[in-house]
């Protein structure tokens, strides 16, 4: 899966404050909702934190990839933050995260649910992508980053 299918400059932010883990799921939430036109912050906050709940979506070195299924979303929509400050997120290595790609995705779109947490991980993978994601400045630039891998 390309990751320009699922992230759009628009829903691509740099520089993003980070407070904790319980503001940046927030602030995804509104952050998408805003995006889109067919799912509510709440829905997407609650989403989230259920999934939260089951286990951290902190993969380690830096990198969190907050996930979830919902009713009423039409199509995998993703976002991609850098955080101004690193944040506890749990992750397995005990790091905090910088680099947050989160991802909401239909309920009945499972293959293509693991194809695009795939793609995200396999991105974040290479140190040369996340150091050059960390060094973006603006927002165009981050997307760009991505996208280029």
């Amino acid at each position: 899966m390309n990751i320009t299918e699922v992230l759009t400059p628009e829903r691509t932010c740099c520089n993003m404050p980070g407070i904790s883990k319980k503001r940046v799921l927030e602030y995804i939430s509104t952050f998408l909702a805003e995006k889109t036109d067919f799912i509510d912050a709440d829905t997407v906050y609650q989403g989230l934190l259920t999934r939260e709940r089951l286990g951290s979506t902190g993969i380690g070195e830096g990198i969190a990839i907050p996930h979830c299924r919902l009713p009423g979303c039409q199509k995998i929509t993703g976002v991609l933050l850098k955080l101004e400050t690193p944040v506890d997120f749990d992750a397995n290595d005990d790091a905090e995260v910088d680099l947050i790609f989160a991802l909401i995705v239909p309920d009945e779109q499972n293959d293509e649910h693991l194809q695009a947490l795939a793609s995200i991980a396999e991105l974040m993978q290479s140190d040369e992508v996340r150091q050059k994601l960390r060094n973006c400045r603006s927002n165009d630039t981050l997307y760009q980053t991505a996208i280029a891998g």
